[in-house]
């Protein structure tokens, strides 16, 4: 069988969101362990000017769901981008997952050449074929996103290791 563009994307983009989601699982424990509010992560960042742990969730899973959407055609759910808990992080992973299991290959495969127009920055816009723009624009953006959550969060203590990362839902399971 030949790889397909959904193949090539909907299985990823669903296993670093059930990763990023078992990696919040350990953060809460491990502020359970240390004995303090787990909520007290959703701030955290790298650096100064870098975003916090919750826009770090909230756009791997925008960068998940809007992929898929504007290769598909289809219309992505919208969200609040309001979450200031680990709970309601936790909850917006569980809603771009669920959503994600609606869209069928056929929604996506075929559509290699299909032109994809996105927003770049405030006031301009970018076009690609889909095939390049899922590979070279979306799942980065979401292992990017997935990647500095993980990094926010081992930097501040809980026990994460690269398995997490890479294996951490089907892991735990």
């Amino acid at each position: 069988m030949s790889i397909t563009l959904s193949s090539a994307s909907l299985p990823v983009f669903k296993s670093v969101l059930r990763n990023l989601d078992h990696c919040l699982d350990k953060a809460i424990a491990n502020a359970q362990a240390r004995k303090f509010d787990a909520n007290v992560f959703v701030g955290m960042r790298l650096a100064p000017d870098m975003l916090p742990l919750s826009s770090q969730v909230r756009i791997a899973c925008d960068a998940s769901k809007l992929g898929i959407a504007r290769v598909s055609g289809l219309e992505a759910p919208k969200f609040d981008d309001n979450e200031t808990t680990m709970p309601e992080l936790k909850q917006r992973i569980h809603r771009t997952l669920a959503w994600l299991d609606t869209v069928p290959g056929s929604a996506i495969d075929g559509k290699e050449e299909t032109d994809v127009t996105f927003p770049v920055g405030k006031d301009r816009t970018r076009t690609m074929k889909a095939e390049a723009y899922l590979k070279h624009w979306a799942m980065p953006n979401a292992f990017f996103h997935v990647t500095t959550a993980y990094a926010i969060l081992r930097h501040n203590g809980v026990d994460l290791g690269k398995q997490d990362y890479l294996v951490g839902a089907s892991a735990a399971a």
